[in-house]
């Protein structure tokens, strides 16, 4: 039996995380359109700040146009979700071809934000903010 290499299958899939969303992104050699939950990017991302996080890794790895990527989200809100998704997009590069990888990871788009909401304590009105306190 033969060993199965990268270049054999259809598209390469990547996990990404950040707060409480995710995305999976699966890139394709012969697409050449980026999709988002089956919509265009422009039509599910409509603020141009979240359509440029989303291509990060592409501009960088200068792929824009040359690949296909769908990706697949999950929870959160949009920018989370457009973060998650520029994660799985590095990853899935650098999957594919290690030769991204050093430039991807001096941009920092391969290391998973973990920071994520405090959760309410009883006794408080927030995480930390505490009920107004008068001393007399």
């Amino acid at each position: 039996m033969t060993k199965k290499t990268v270049s054999d299958e259809r598209y390469t899939r990547s996990l990404g995380r950040r707060k409480e969303a995710t995305a999976i992104a699966k890139i394709f050699v012969s697409k050449k359109e980026i999709k988002v939950n089956g919509k265009t990017l422009n039509d599910y991302f409509k603020v141009l700040e979240m359509q440029k996080i989303v291509q990060d890794a592409l501009k960088v790895s200068d792929l824009i146009g040359k690949v296909g990527v769908e990706i697949t989200t999950r929870g959160g809100g949009m920018r989370g979700q457009a973060e998650a998704a520029r994660l799985a997009i590095a990853r899935a590069l650098v999957k594919q071809n290690q030769e991204y990888k050093r430039t991807l990871k001096l941009k920092g788009f391969l290391s998973r934000d973990a920071r994520e909401k405090e959760r309410k304590k009883f006794g408080l009105k927030k995480a930390r903010r505490a009920f107004q306190w008068s001393k007399r």
